[in-house]
């Protein structure tokens, strides 16, 4: 299954996000250095996000991106 990379930019919610696939690797390494640099280019000024995800299609690649996370809980010693 390939890694595939992702521009995620914030819609008008916080459920509503727009994906743009960049690319898709077979090696995770790859896909991370690919990752890393274009999180580089676009600098810590832009509210764009770039995530990596391994997937069997670009399909579930989207429905894991779009699905809502719960923040985890921490333990008082984990804080």
């Amino acid at each position: 299954m390939p890694y595939y990379i992702y521009k995620i930019v914030p819609g008008p919610t916080a459920l509503v996000k727009n994906l743009e696939q960049v690319t898709s690797y077979e090696v995770f390494n790859d896909a991370k250095k690919h990752a890393r640099e274009m999180r580089a280019e676009l600098g810590t000024d832009t509210n764009i996000i770039v995530k990596v995800i391994f997937a069997a299609t670009p399909l579930e690649a989207e429905d894991k991106l779009q699905e809502h996370r719960e923040a985890p809980i921490l333990r008082e010693w984990e804080k």
